[in-house]
Formats: structure tokens, sequence, C-alpha cells
């Protein structure tokens, strides 16, 4: 348990950047499942038009420190992967 002041002010913070962050990782998520599914579907057009609004969600993410910035650039680059092989 903190003891000091700035220890208790700063477990405060960590708690509410925790609800924040769990906020857009759900969101983030939410995001690449519709890509997922488009693409399990078989559906170029909506996977397009969900990977338009996916990718900047991911971006976000990693400028956030919400994921690495490895991991959401290796995220996007397989989904985009995954759609140009739906053109063949």
């Amino acid at each position: 348990m903190a003891n000091t002041t700035s220890a208790k002010k700063a477990t405060r913070k960590i708690a509410r950047r925790t609800i924040v962050n769990k906020s857009r990782r759900t969101q983030m998520r939410g995001a690449v499942r519709t890509v997922e599914e488009a693409i399990k579907k078989g559906d170029r057009e909506a996977a397009l038009q969900a990977m338009s609004h996916a990718e900047p969600q991911l971006m976000r993410a990693a400028q956030r420190n919400i994921v690495h910035k490895n991991t959401a650039s290796r995220k996007v680059s397989r989904l985009a992967h995954q759609i140009a092989k739906l053109a063949k």
C-alpha cells in the first residue's frame, strides 16, 4: 500500500489511465476483429473498408503505448497481406 502522498496520487493516476487504456484496447481489438471476419468471409470490399478504420486505431494505440509499435505494424502488415490475397 502506498505511504507517501505522491505515491497515493500515482496510484490514483494509474487507475484512471488503466480504465482509458482498457477502453482503447477494446476498440482496437474490435476494429481488427471486423477486418479478420471480412477476410474470413472472403469479402474484399468489406475488408478494405474495415482496414481503413482499423489501421489508424492500431497505430494510435502504438503511439499511446497501449501496444508496442512493432506489434501494431506487424498486425497491419499481416492484415494487408491477407486482404491482398483476396484479390487473386
